[in-house]
């Protein structure tokens, strides 16, 4: 798409705008029921599609199929990004009433960081298209390493900070309890960080790592930044609601992980065969269509057998559960 640059400036104010109106609705600290988070989530899906729409009569099928593509991969890996956010809040005992905030700034600055890395990419691919050999293979190794980690079931391991986040703990010093949502206080005459802002530093520096696999994962379904941004920006900024609405169902999401490595290995083996055809070899190249249906399908499945799986895990648990009380009797 040729996108224009004021465009690209009422997208951004557009954006900034929808931040700040949910900003503003969840700026006072409570605990977030699942009817508001559902209700959030259902809004933030339908400002999505309008947008796919849009992208439909100003630029036809091919963009709005890309971003669709996009969208429901960048949502997809969100989703388990979320295990991680579960394992922060644990780690650093955040209140449930201050979670939402914590979410709030830590998907903005995100949303900022992820800014950054997409024009890297774009100058990067614009400068030397054999970047989608080694986009093509760190995908496929990235996928390799999500199914050995779903087998070693990763996601019950307890966090550790980054080496970063230790470093400006020790610089700056971190208050022994919450004050409210303070970012800063004085202690002993000395200023120092609060709880609240280490663990929006911990999301925002944790979705830095997320972004390395996820940025080369949506440029092998589109090569256009307008549309790698705007994809971006909406499967993030539905992430605060989405993580208090399905906060119980993640664990029951068993084979999410499998699904997610299908999906980045399909699209490495997709960005190899482009980088080949762009090299002048003839071999075939998977189509945006293709692409979009396989996506929606892997999920999809993984979906309906992570719950199957989680529902028998729950009979047996019941079941040794009764067991064990009929002997015990």
């Amino acid at each position: 798409m040729n996108v224009s640059l004021s465009v690209w400036l009422l997208t951004v104010a557009a954006l900034c705008a929808l931040v700040a109106v949910d900003f503003v609705i969840g700026r006072k600290p409570h605990d977030v029921s699942v009817k508001e988070a559902g209700t959030w989530t259902v809004v933030w899906i339908v400002l999505a599609c309008l947008f796919g729409l849009g992208l439909f009569v100003f630029g036809g099928g091919g963009p709005t199929g890309e971003f669709f593509a996009g969208y429901i991969t960048e949502k997809s890996l969100s989703v388990d990004n979320l295990f991680v956010f579960v394992l922060i809040m644990g780690k650093f005992a955040v209140p449930t009433q201050y979670q939402q905030r914590v979410l709030m700034v830590g998907v903005l600055m995100a949303l900022v960081l992820r800014a950054a890395f997409i024009a890297a990419g774009a100058a990067i691919i614009s400068a030397f298209s054999w970047v989608f050999y080694l986009f093509g293979a760190f995908l496929i190794w990235t996928a390799w390493k999500l199914i050995q980690d779903a087998r070693q079931q990763g996601h019950d391991e307890e966090y550790e900070e980054n080496k970063l986040l230790k470093a400006v703990e020790r610089r700056f010093g971190v208050a022994d309890r919450y004050h409210g949502t303070k970012l800063w206080i004085e202690q002993n005459g000395k200023r120092v960080m609060t709880p609240m802002l280490v663990v929006m530093l911990a999301i925002g520096s944790t979705d830095v790592l997320f972004a390395l696999d996820s940025i080369p994962a949506i440029y092998g379904l589109t090569e256009d930044p307008y549309i790698v941004f705007t994809a971006n920006a909406f499967a993030l900024m539905g992430l605060r609601q989405l993580y208090f609405l399905i906060g119980g169902l993640l664990k029951k999401l068993v084979h999410l992980s499998y699904g997610l490595s299908i999906i980045l290995g399909f699209i490495g083996v997709k960005l190899l065969l482009h980088a080949l055809h762009e090299s002048g070899v003839h071999v075939p190249e998977i189509g945006i269509p293709f692409s979009l249906g396989f996506i929606v399908l892997v999920l999809t499945v993984t979906t309906v057998t992570s719950l199957r799986a989680a529902k028998r895990q729950e009979e047996a648990a019941r079941d040794a559960s009764a067991a064990q009380g009929t002997s015990t009797v």
